[in-house]
């Protein structure tokens, strides 16, 4: 299963430097509907079999040109919803990185628990649940390998990412989900692969593989690699 992680288009928050995390009514700036269309044509020529997406509304407008171009109806998820920030909801960043916690944040977000919020280990917890849910919910619906779409936010990308990665928490600042970004990561019964991080450019088909057949009761041929493995000194494509 290969799942796309979709951040949703420039905000006008995001223009505001200021943290919007679950404010009602955060729109996408001229720019963000730009990149929404543009999807379009980054995205349209894959197989995308379904959109999940956060239930905030820079998500959906983000996800609405594609959608209908493709002629599906989004799933919206609670579970990979934007960080529930608390107090700091709203402020703009040059007041918070003034914070205490701020450094927390920055070194050790796996302590890091918002003011009135959630923490980061919580929110890795329930969005990486909600990834692999799918996962499973749509292997069983068209029983073969599925590209499908998650359109959700930078922390949550970031933490489902650093899942895939095997890396701890503390280290998912160091992962970069800028807006309209893609990032993709391809299940296996095995173990995740990232296949792309933070994905700006155009056609994104140019440069996703095709997903792997199912794996074979068929005893290996020499030179096969077991579906899930990972090909010693790198990959023959």
């Amino acid at each position: 299963m290969t799942v796309l992680l979709l951040r949703h288009g420039r905000s006008t928050s995001n223009t505001a430097h200021t943290l919007a995390g679950r404010s009602e009514g955060v729109d996408l700036d001229d720019r963000g509907r730009e990149q929404a269309a543009a999807l379009v044509e980054r995205l349209g020529d894959l197989p995308i079999r379904a959109i999940v997406r956060s239930p905030l509304l820079r998500c959906e407008r983000t996800v609405e040109p594609l959608a209908a171009a493709l002629g599906l109806q989004p799933v919206v998820d609670e579970r990979i919803v934007e960080v529930d920030y608390g107090s700091w909801t709203g402020r703009t960043i040059g007041e918070l990185v003034k914070e205490p916690l701020w450094a927390v944040v920055q070194q050790q977000p796996s302590a890091a628990v918002f003011p009135e919020g959630e923490g980061l280990a919580a929110v890795q917890a329930r969005a990486v649940a909600a990834i692999r849910d799918h996962d499973r919910r749509l292997a069983a619906e068209h029983g073969a390998d599925v590209v499908w779409v998650a359109c959700t936010h930078g922390d949550v990308i970031k933490s489902v990412l650093a899942d895939a990665l095997g890396t701890h928490l503390d280290s998912f600042q160091r992962i970069n989900a800028d807006p309209a970004s893609v990032s993709v990561i391809r299940y296996t019964p095995l173990r995740p692969f990232v296949i792309h991080v933070n994905h700006t450019g155009v056609a994104l088909n140019s440069t996703l593989t095709t997903p792997p057949a199912p794996p074979s009761t068929e005893k290996p041929q020499d030179g096969d690699v077991p579906s899930g493995d990972a090909v010693i000194g790198g990959s023959t494509e």
